[in-house]
């Protein structure tokens, strides 16, 4: 028999997910629940979602609330559909009851973090700041508190000590699509039975502020690596230099200690060593404001020649 889902998702992280169940057999995908087109880029120009454009590609019908909660008009829709599941993988917006309400079996959440821990907004982002060496992905059983669910299934990616947000991304997108159409069959089939989160290593990944997105160089070398790779070219790990932004792209620890943090101790053909509370950080590449990536030697080196 076939599942019939309604797939809820914005970003790209989701459509290898989407497209995974899209064209397996076991799956209808009924619909395609996404955000409003929003002004992006420079130009501004009104931009639809990743997830919307796969499911234009592919004839699925596309639902795009404001606030799906507010939208009685919508939930109908989805209601006439009679879909086994909701899916949502990086929506961008909570569902009220009446919507989780809809499905003859569950929605189930696609969450990028081994719950407990990292509920919330920026659980990839937290993971790498926080200098885990380890993160996950798991599946859980939606309800109206925060990431608060039965878990489905996990599955556990290590984190290198140079692996960056945007590779993390990449490696979470390509793991989703199977765990998800595992939890799917065996709930489905009643060979799955979830689990309640245990309450003890419950911890939050709450939103970015700009503030964190600053380097203080009186922090140790390894925290502020750890923030530049978490935080990779979107916001990006920056510092001021003579008025300028200067966002670090790319760097190294090195283990030795500076008089001060923040100063510069030595240029060499690799980047520019800097000091730092604990040890000093060797910044590989970097993006100057209003040019592009380039290799932190080069930056410095204009700096003397201007």
């Amino acid at each position: 028999m076939t599942i019939k889902i309604v797939f809820f998702g914005t970003p790209k992280i989701a459509v290898k997910s989407l497209e995974y169940l899209y064209n397996n057999p076991d799956f209808e995908v009924a619909a395609v629940v996404t955000q409003p087109d929003k002004p992006a880029g420079r130009g501004k120009k009104i931009t639809m979602s990743p997830v919307k454009e796969f499911a234009i590609s592919n004839n699925i019908p596309v639902f795009q609330p404001k606030s799906i909660r507010k939208e009685p008009e919508i939930q109908a829709e989805l209601k006439k559909l009679n879909p086994d599941f909701f899916v949502t993988f990086a929506f961008g917006q909570i569902l009220s009851q009446e919507v989780l309400d809809i499905p003859k079996f569950h929605t189930i959440n696609l969450h990028a973090s081994l719950l407990p821990k990292y509920r919330g907004a920026n659980p990839i982002q937290r993971a790498i700041i926080n200098g885990d060496k380890e993160t996950g992905i798991c599946t859980m059983i939606t309800e109206l508190g925060l990431d608060c669910g039965d878990v489905c299934l996990k599955e556990v990616i290590p984190i290198s000590e140079t692996m960056n947000c945007e590779e993390l991304f990449e490696k979470i997108s390509e793991l989703s699509p199977k765990l998800l159409e595992k939890t799917l069959k065996g709930l489905f089939d009643n060979t799955l039975t979830p689990v309640p989160q245990c309450e003890d290593g419950v911890c939050m990944a709450n939103k970015l502020t700009k503030e964190e997105t600053l380097i203080n160089w009186s922090n140790s070398a390894e925290s502020i690596h750890n923030l530049v790779r978490g935080i990779y070219k979107f916001p990006g790990a920056y510092f001021m230099h003579d008025g300028k932004i200067i966002k670090v792209m790319e760097t190294k620890i090195v283990s030795e200690t500076s008089s001060a943090p923040g100063e510069i101790v030595k240029v060499t053909k690799d980047g520019v060593e800097i000091g730092c509370g604990k040890n000093c950080l060797l910044l590989l590449k970097v993006k100057p404001e209003g040019k592009g990536e380039m290799f932190a030697r080069d930056w410095y080196n204009g700096l003397k020649n201007r």
